[in-house]
């Protein structure tokens, strides 16, 4: 319960840091005219394949901190009702354990291809940060799944990559980036 609370603290610590970015920023954002056009309706597309590459990713991560084994799991699904209650989800776990890679790899393509498409906006401190924490994991990913890592890369980088507290920032990060820009 104490690492739930670490994360929460944190969370709560992130959110707080970014609305008042966001409140300083808030009146002087930029007021251009929104100017759709053919690749930025295909940039947001690939924005919302994004989202849900990310959740799917980041669901995953939240299923292992739910139900994997220990005191969490324990006080969520009492052991008596656990076992035909788990078994969906560990089902559903494996398949998100097998296909986390591709769809890491995914999330990475999709977003970057949204910058590309709709635009950085680097003025608002939130998007570069985003795109540098997405590379982020991305890269310690990569170290993971290379064969011709070395140990110490791969127990250093599965340290930076496994942590949830990249995923609670992009997530906070993109929704206020956005919140700056949209109407």
């Amino acid at each position: 319960m104490k690492k739930l609370k670490n994360i929460f603290l944190f969370t709560v610590s992130i959110f707080l840091l970014s609305l008042g970015y966001f409140l300083a920023n808030y009146p002087s954002r930029p007021e251009e005219p929104e100017h759709e056009t053919f690749l930025s309706e295909i940039g947001e597309v690939f924005g919302t394949l994004g989202i849900w590459a990310l959740v799917i990713i980041y669901g995953r991560t939240l299923l292992k901190i739910a139900f994997a084994q220990g005191g969490l799991a324990q006080r969520l699904v009492p052991e008596e009702y656990g076992v035909p209650a788990l078994h969906p989800v560990k089902a559903l776990l494996n398949f998100l354990n097998t296909t986390h890679v591709y769809v890491g790899i995914a999330a990475i393509a999709v977003i970057v291809l949204h910058i590309a498409m709709v635009g950085l906006h680097a003025e608002i401190l939130f998007f570069p940060v985003v795109l540098a924490l997405v590379l982020w994991q991305g890269v310690f990913g990569f170290f993971l799944t290379w064969r011709f890592s070395p140990q110490d890369l791969k127990k250093a980088s599965y340290v930076v990559h496994a942590q949830f507290l990249t995923g609670i920032m992009i997530g906070i990060f993109s929704v206020f980036g956005h919140l700056l820009i949209d109407d």
